[in-house]
């Protein structure tokens, strides 16, 4: 079956279910939810088994999820149960009336005397709905989390910058060609006669090696186009905080128009004058957008001194693009090739009625190994746990002809 417009409402039920699985702590994203709509294009949904493994495969990561994912599925896709006045619940064979509780505010001040008891000669009805005393209470950290960073005002504004300049980057490590005492697998030939010289040449004590690792570089493709200008120097501090964390290992380039590299910019130890030095160093500021162009100049001039080694590319652009879809595809289909892994952070993903009809973004979603949302600081945290996770192998990816 296809998910189209005659698939009624299996579509919005399999987000609401996405998001209860994501409220109970699975780690469902936008991603898996893409890939999830895909696969179902090749079962058939009237085999309740199929559909089962089929989300049970894509929505869940590790063992011990397993049996809250099965209540869940139990609950959220059984059959509807007939309408009812009063919301009857059926359990273990009984029929019970279901209340809803009445929340009462909290109050705006102490009360100065404490609440009357509670009349004994008062019967208790048990068809009366409980009374919970609501505290009501928030977290401005928390609330600054899930806030789009196109909404936030000055003063939030600080707040972010404050977060983004402790929060801590790490990136997955390469195996290099060098290698370092340790390990139980290679022997260290050379330093195990040396240091057995001692002893006569008789060997008595072993020396192992192992190889040695070293963080991925990172490369960073920002658009600062236009359509982009809401999140533009938000997403520079972000870059600015990746550099200063990394040090060296960080390439950073900017496009509209054209591309522009502004990593001697972003080294700058203060961050309002490094941000200065950009907005100073690049022309195009705000101009149109065209994203094959920029990554035919980076493929052409840059990518040869800054993606060796086993590199990370993010790519953050909202995909609209002004140029040719064709050259966007080949040049996207170029960097994938030349690179560990290619992320595409796009800060409309968020939205959850995002859907990637662009043409460039029809035109690049084939070759991105993650396709990720950075519209808030929850986005940056999960981004920033991905980079950690890398590991040696190269992603699994589809081969175009």
């Amino acid at each position: 079956m296809r998910i189209d417009s005659n698939s009624g409402n299996l579509l919005p039920n399999l987000l609401l279910f996405g998001r209860l699985l994501r409220g109970l702590g699975l780690g469902v994203d936008s991603a898996r939810m893409i890939d999830l709509a895909q696969i179902l294009e090749h079962i058939h949904i009237s085999s309740r088994t199929d559909f089962y493994y089929a989300l049970r495969g894509l929505l869940v990561r590790q063992r011990s999820d397993i049996a809250l994912f099965d209540r869940a599925f139990e609950l959220f896709w059984r059959k509807p149960l007939e309408a009812r006045p009063g919301s009857y619940v059926r359990t273990s064979g009984e029929v019970r009336r279901s209340h809803r509780p009445v929340i009462i505010p909290p109050p705006l001040r102490l009360p100065e005397a404490p609440p009357p008891p509670k009349d004994p000669a008062r019967p208790s009805n048990p068809d009366e709905p409980p009374l919970i005393q609501a505290t009501l209470t928030y977290s401005n950290r928390e609330l600054l989390r899930r806030k789009d960073f196109g909404q936030v005002d000055e003063q939030e504004l600080e707040a972010i910058w404050q977060f983004l300049a402790g929060l801590s980057w790490q990136i997955g490590e390469r195996r290099t060609r060098r290698v370092r005492p340790g390990g139980r697998r290679a022997m260290d030939l050379r330093h195990m006669f040396r240091h057995n010289l001692r002893y006569g040449g008789e060997i008595l004590k072993w020396d192992y090696k192992q190889p040695r690792s070293k963080p991925r570089p990172l490369i960073i493709l920002a658009d600062i186009s236009g359509s982009m200008e809401r999140y533009t120097r938000l997403l520079l501090h972000f870059a600015y905080g990746i550099s200063r964390d990394f040090n060296r290992d960080v390439e950073t380039f900017v496009f509209s128009t054209r591309l522009t590299p502004i990593t001697r910019a972003l080294r700058d130890r203060d961050v309002d004058r490094a941000l200065s030095l950009v907005s100073h160093g690049v022309p195009d500021w705000s101009g149109g957008t065209r994203i094959g162009e920029a990554l035919k100049t980076f493929n052409f001039i840059w990518a040869r001194r800054v993606l060796g080694r086993g590199a990370v590319v993010l790519l953050i652009s909202d995909g609209w693009d002004t140029g040719d879809p064709g050259l966007l595809r080949q040049e996207m289909a170029r960097l994938q090739r030349s690179c560990y892994r290619l992320i595409w952070l796009n800060p409309l993903l968020g939205a959850p009625d995002y859907e990637p009809l662009t043409r460039g973004m029809q035109a690049a979603l084939p070759y991105i190994d993650d396709f990720l949302p950075v519209h808030n600081l929850a986005s940056l945290e999960d981004l920033a746990l991905r980079l950690a996770r890398l590991g040696e192998d190269r992603p699994l990816r589809r081969q175009f002809f």
